[in-house]
């Protein structure tokens, strides 16, 4: 009989100021669905709870955002929000720019977060799996305005997962998007 999977909470950081694309990603359209739609609906296809994080006052989206309580503008203000808020030892954060990551690439990610504290993939680390045992290490960094989250893989026990690139794609700008768009 397989093992029961760990419950997972899945975190969506819908995104903040957007200043290289000039409108809120959250709201740009691809596939006939916005950014946080697509987003939100893969990770309800992959967790079984979500959770999206972003800043008081951002764009009127079709599920709940919890404000991340920081004047912070960095992803690693979202993830401690998230991890902090999760009912689940275990998370996913999604980025809202990054529309191709599945569902399957979301619990791979859980998965080889089996005994570390983050689990990411090769380019970054955003997307990835997240457990509350980061969040000390994370929580400290974001209070001294250390905010690069690569950097606080360093502190943490990590684990890197290889990844088809061509999911992990991220949107910055507009011209970003119309290239998927033809794709």
């Amino acid at each position: 009989m397989a093992a029961e999977r760990e419950r997972l909470t899945g975190v969506l950081l819908v995104g903040g100021a957007s200043t290289r694309f000039g409108s809120p990603k959250a709201l740009a359209r691809l596939g006939g669905e916005t950014l946080a739609e697509r987003a939100w609906r893969t990770l309800g296809e992959a967790c079984d709870d979500r959770i999206a994080v972003g800043k008081a006052g951002g764009p009127e989206l079709p599920f709940q955002v919890l404000d991340d309580g920081t004047e912070v503008q960095a992803p690693i203000a979202g993830v401690v929000a998230g991890l902090s808020a999760a009912g689940t030892d275990l998370t996913v954060i999604l980025p809202v720019d990054c529309p191709l990551v599945t569902a399957l690439l979301l619990r791979r990610l859980a998965a080889a977060c089996e005994g570390v504290d983050a689990a990411v993939p090769q380019t970054g680390p955003l997307p990835g799996s997240y457990r509350k045992s980061a969040l000390p290490v994370l929580q400290r960094r974001l209070a001294a305005e250390r905010l690069s989250l690569r950097d606080a893989l360093g502190e943490l026990d990590s684990r890197t997962v290889d990844l088809d690139e061509t999911l992990l794609v991220n949107v910055n700008t507009p011209v970003d998007l119309q290239r998927l768009a033809s794709q």
